[in-house]
């Protein structure tokens, strides 16, 4: 997006006055701001980012478990055990019924809700950036085709700002036609490791092609070969297949050569009717507090809802 690099945002507030927009690097959001502070991630795995930003503000305790000079890191969170070729005698031990954590007794009250759902959503993305959650950026699009069919797919969020939530796509994907057909749309953050989720539920909308090419020219050069390599959705004879029209790019695009936008590769801006955001209680009596849109009006009103 021209003129949003995160050296430009000056924080993470989104002061109606002063449009800031949120944008992600392919580790994170790693904002450039005075409220910037940075920590090492202690314990590190190979191919996770050295260098973790953590918000300059905590609003309570968010794990139990293991901390390290920070936060506790994916790789020190439990993982149950799967036989790799489990028996019948052996599945009762993988009953999912069976299969439960319980959560903290810090609550979330109205109180501590800002003033509209973005900027809470910051204050939610600061923590979940800070506690070194892997790709919190990460979301589960939920669209519908014409008929009511549903589907839904985990993509990247790439930016956020007061008018919406904005990921990218090939609009000849299945997700790309169905929104074509039905604008509805729900958004799912699922930031299981430390209890939190959030639910965005509007319209979609195309982005600009200015914005579009203004992004796609921040893309690895590899992935903007992947953009023109896939045609996304589709059915593909062979791994092999997708390999070679990759390889016949490559030698077209070598690296430092200009990859133009595919035309059928753009964005998609959420614009949210409503926001809820869920943080998981003790016996399984959750806060769920959720923004709803005016109508013909700009302003949010509030509700809580039974877990």
């Amino acid at each position: 997006m021209a003129g949003s690099d995160p050296q430009d945002t000056g924080g993470w507030g989104l002061p109606s006055a002063d449009r800031r927009v949120v944008r992600l690097s392919l580790v994170g959001a790693l904002p450039v701001g005075k409220r910037e502070k940075r920590h090492t991630a202690c314990g590190a795995r190979e191919g996770f980012a050295e260098r973790v930003w953590a918000p300059g503000r905590r609003r309570g305790p968010l794990f139990r478990g293991r901390r390290c000079g920070g936060p506790m890191m994916l790789q020190d969170m439990p993982v149950p055990h799967v036989d790799s070729e489990p028996s019948a005698s052996s599945a009762r031990t993988y009953d999912p019924a069976a299969m439960r954590e319980h959560y903290r007794a810090a609550g979330f009250d109205e109180a501590d809700l800002a003033d509209d759902p973005f900027r809470q959503f910051t204050r939610w993305f600061e923590d979940a950036v800070g506690s070194g959650l892997f790709e919190p950026n990460a979301m589960v699009v939920s669209t519908a085709d014409a008929a009511g069919r549903p589907s839904s797919r985990t993509v990247l969020m790439k930016s956020f700002d007061e008018r919406g939530f904005v990921f990218y796509t090939n609009y000849g994907s299945r997700k790309g036609r169905e929104l074509g057909e039905n604008p509805q749309v729900a958004l799912l953050f699922p930031w299981h490791p430390i209890a939190r989720q959030v639910i965005v539920t509007g319209t979609a909308q195309r982005t600009g092609r200015d914005e579009t090419a203004a992004y796609f020219r921040t893309r690895p050069h590899g992935s903007q070969l992947g953009a023109w390599a896939s045609t996304q959705s589709a059915v593909v004879g062979s791994r092999a297949e997708l390999d070679r029209s990759y390889e016949e790019l490559a030698n077209r695009y070598p690296p430092g050569e200009q990859v133009p936008v595919p035309p059928e590769w753009g964005g998609f801006r959420v614009v949210p009717e409503a926001v809820e955001f869920w943080q998981g209680r003790e016996n399984r009596l959750h806060d769920r507090l959720r923004y709803v849109r005016l109508p013909g009006a700009e302003g949010w009103r509030v509700e809580r809802l039974y877990p």
